[in-house]
């Protein structure tokens, strides 16, 4: 027998007169109704709130206006499909048949996941920026096992070059090249007296009771982020009704800043003190990494997880009919006389 799937919502007038048309119609289309309210689950109220009601049956999907006649087309298609599909003996629709009639660990698993999941992004990417800071108050504390650990940890995911980070406990928030043109700060050569850059040095470079202790990833990457726990934040809290917005405005507003500014940089690293005299060469500044790296995760997320969204969505629907189909063909228990 085919399922039908009902969402309604209560004190809806509209909702009753669906479910009384699909009572009358039992006898010229047979099928499991199954009843899910809107109410209850914030998400499918967003959604469905001002469609309700809406029928799902089989691959069909009505909304609100439809008539008594609609629902019999549609249910008289769905079962022909269900009986073509049986005739045929397809073991994949068998199987997916059964799944539709089943509920086990997976499916309450998926079900808390597709309900919590911005929880987990969140708690994610909270460790993932927070803890380079502990490596810093570690060595501040004189602590320098797990801070060296930390190091280590972020060290295959970050350049951690010291003239591109960030320094905690000490005379100045950053050190930056000479290139920079940063002035009213120490630079990092007068830090280090280094008249030749040397990359694996300035990666090794964790700082001292005096200059600070460097954060384990650098400048830009803290921005981007920090930038994605702010929009998941906003978004959790927004009641994840956000959209998404197009490809094209994530490409300009999110990666071609953050490209132009981190590639420009590229020259003098890779040929250090072997640059033509006509090569520009450029070094970027705190305030543009944090300014482009905050751009990129901001809009990154905001164009990901809104259609993360959806897709959870689905996968609550699928499961909560599931719910709904297995407690609904639970036997009733006898009453003992």
């Amino acid at each position: 027998m085919i399922t039908v799937t009902l969402y309604y919502s209560d004190n809806c007038d509209i909702c009753d007169q669906a479910e009384t048309n699909l009572g009358e119609l039992q006898d010229v289309a047979p099928h499991q109704l199954i009843k899910i309210n809107i109410d209850q689950d914030p998400a499918l109220k967003n959604v469905f709130k001002d469609q309700v009601p809406v029928v799902e049956v089989g691959p069909y999907i009505l909304r609100s206006p439809f008539t008594k006649q609609d629902l019999q087309v549609s249910i008289k298609a769905a079962t022909q499909r269900m009986d073509h599909m049986t005739n045929l003996d397809d073991e994949k629709f068998q199987k997916r048949l059964k799944r539709g009639h089943t509920l086990n660990g997976t499916d309450r698993f998926s079900y808390w996941i597709s309900n919590h999941y911005m929880l987990v992004f969140n708690c994610l990417v909270f460790l993932y920026v927070g803890l380079p800071f502990l490596a810093p108050i570690l060595l501040k504390i004189n602590v320098p096992g797990p801070a060296k650990v930390i190091y280590t940890i972020y060290s295959p995911l970050c350049h951690q070059l010291a003239f591109r980070s960030w320094f905690l406990f000490g005379q100045q928030a950053y050190y930056p090249r000479n290139l920079a043109d940063i002035s009213g700060v120490m630079t990092y050569e007068q830090l280090t007296g280094q008249t030749q850059l040397d990359l694996i040095a300035a990666r090794q470079f964790v700082g001292n009771t005096v200059v600070g202790y460097k954060v384990a990833i650098c400048q830009r990457d803290v921005a981007i982020y920090a930038s994605i726990l702010l929009f998941g934040l906003i978004f959790t809290i927004t009641g994840k009704k956000l959209r998404s917005f197009p490809w094209y405005v994530w490409v300009i507003v999110g990666l071609l800043p953050i490209a132009v500014d981190g590639i420009s940089q590229l020259p003098d690293l890779l040929m250090i003190g072997s640059l033509p005299s006509w090569v520009p060469i450029r070094e970027s500044t705190p305030f543009l990494r944090s300014l482009t790296g905050g751009l990129f995760g901001f809009t990154t997320a905001w164009y990901l997880y809104p259609l993360i969204e959806e897709t959870m969505l689905e996968t609550r629907r699928t499961i909560l009919r599931k719910m709904a189909t297995v407690e609904q063909s639970k036997p009733i228990p006898s009453v003992q006389s």
